[in-house]
């Protein structure tokens, strides 16, 4: 094992080791009653072929179905029975698996944390009965106005990038799928290179990392040996060069749905980030927020409307949704477009960025108080970029932002005449 990195001291003060066999390890003693670990597999359906899209989800599921070690059950049984919590999540860049526990259990539940997700049987039965849970999953969330909203407008922001497909897959993929593909992916991916373990809490450091450390070594073995899974490079896709259309009639809605999108930059672009996140707060985040302002308070046009920008490993989207009638689509719609056109030409005063700045830096320290927190921010920021920095100094970069960043980031990236629109209309 080599030597524990230099510690960063900004936000907060994780240690990072890396191990000879490639697991990253980031430690941090907090001084709270309880032990996180999470675990993070650089892998989502992002990297997944079309003909597997969905496995990496599937496999998520299948990881609770018992290993050589542990019959199915017998893992949540014993977290349960310490009062622990253990959960897990699957997206476009990532899937990832995280344990709470008192700080006394840590050292016995963490080795079963890692078994889990390192040697899940993926046997046939227990395989073919989930696939009817992730299939009823999948049927669920097309049911789900929210959900279908969402895909549509991912499918018109992307054209070819692997983020216009669901994470949970189609269907008719997910009925096709093999145990031995799963295994053969899980096999490919799930080794230590393409991990991170982070874990926070109220033990010291070297003992955190002795546990997940042995934790790891008794449970991984190199087994097989499996062709490492290729993928071709990702290129972010270039702006909208028009409005891009696409209307849709919807018989569960109640209401119409407007979406607006931008292709923006992602993770890989992360300092030109930082004044989008601004821009979203600005536009559409809260009671005072521009967008709700007008739209909802003032003019009484929508029943919600919000703005997200959503920062995807190599491209990100600026995400406009609104709920409202379908009579005021087209006034809601040109009112975005001239509220972004009065911040490209307007500079926005001082007092108000101050008031911004000061509420994304907030939300985002706020957020990351409790050990759950800090792992998942460590193990995202460094499974991503292979770097904590841009997490430690999220606020500055956010304190940083200037009036003239803002109108150069709102000029580059949100073109009010060229951007994707969803229009889900009732029936």
């Amino acid at each position: 094992m080599t030597s524990i990195l230099t510690k960063q001291p900004k936000l907060n003060a994780p240690n990072i080791c890396k191990l000879d066999n490639g697991l990253t390890i980031i430690a941090e003693q907090m001084p709270v009653d309880a032990v996180n670990l999470n675990v993070w597999i650089n892998v989502g359906s992002a990297k997944e072929s079309d003909e597997i899209n969905g496995m990496a989800h599937f496999l998520e599921h299948m990881v609770f179905k018992g290993t050589p070690n542990l019959e199915i059950g017998e893992f949540e049984q014993l977290i349960e029975e310490r009062g622990a919590v253990t959960n897990a999540a699957t997206s476009q860049d990532y899937t990832h698996y995280y344990i709470t526990t008192a700080p006394k259990d840590f050292a016995e539940l963490a080795p079963l944390q890692l078994d889990v997700v390192l040697n899940p049987s993926l046997e046939n039965e227990a395989f073919e009965r989930e696939k009817l849970v992730v299939l009823e999953e999948i049927r669920r969330s097309e049911d789900s106005p929210r959900r279908r909203t969402f895909y549509r407008s991912m499918e018109t922001c992307y054209e070819t990038l692997p983020y216009r497909r669901p994470v949970l897959g189609p269907a008719t993929v997910i009925e096709s799928l093999r145990s031995q593909q799963m295994r053969d992916f899980h096999g490919a991916w799930y080794q230590p290179q393409s991990m991170t373990a982070a874990v926070v809490g109220n033990l010291p450091v070297e003992e955190l990392v002795d546990i997940v450390t042995q934790a790891f070594d008794s449970h991984y073995s190199l087994g097989q040996e499996y062709q490492k899974n290729t993928t071709p490079s990702v290129n972010p896709e270039k702006p909208f060069n028009e409005i891009v259309r696409h209307e849709y009639t919807d018989e569960s809605l109640q209401q119409s749905r407007l979406v607006m999108v931008w292709r923006v930059p992602g993770m890989k672009d992360i300092d030109e980030t930082y004044a989008l996140d601004v821009l979203a707060v600005i536009l559409g985040q809260g009671k005072v927020s521009r967008l709700f302002r007008e739209l909802r308070e003032e003019k009484g046009l929508v029943n919600q409307i919000g703005v997200s920008n959503m920062t995807q490993t190599h491209q990100g989207v600026f995400y406009i949704s609104a709920a409202l009638p379908a009579e005021n689509i087209e006034e809601v719609e040109q009112a975005i477009s001239d509220q972004i056109k009065n911040i490209q030409v307007e500079p926005i005063a001082t007092k108000d960025i101050d008031r911004i700045r000061t509420q994304v830096a907030n939300r985002f320290i706020f957020a990351n108080e409790r050990p759950s927190d800090r792992a998942n921010l460590y193990g995202y920021y460094y499974s991503q970029l292979q770097d904590l920095a841009p997490a430690l100094n999220y606020s500055q970069h956010i304190q940083s932002v200037s009036a003239r960043d803002l109108q150069k980031a709102a000029q580059k990236y949100l073109n009010p005449e060229a951007y994707g629109v969803v229009v889900m209309k009732p029936a």
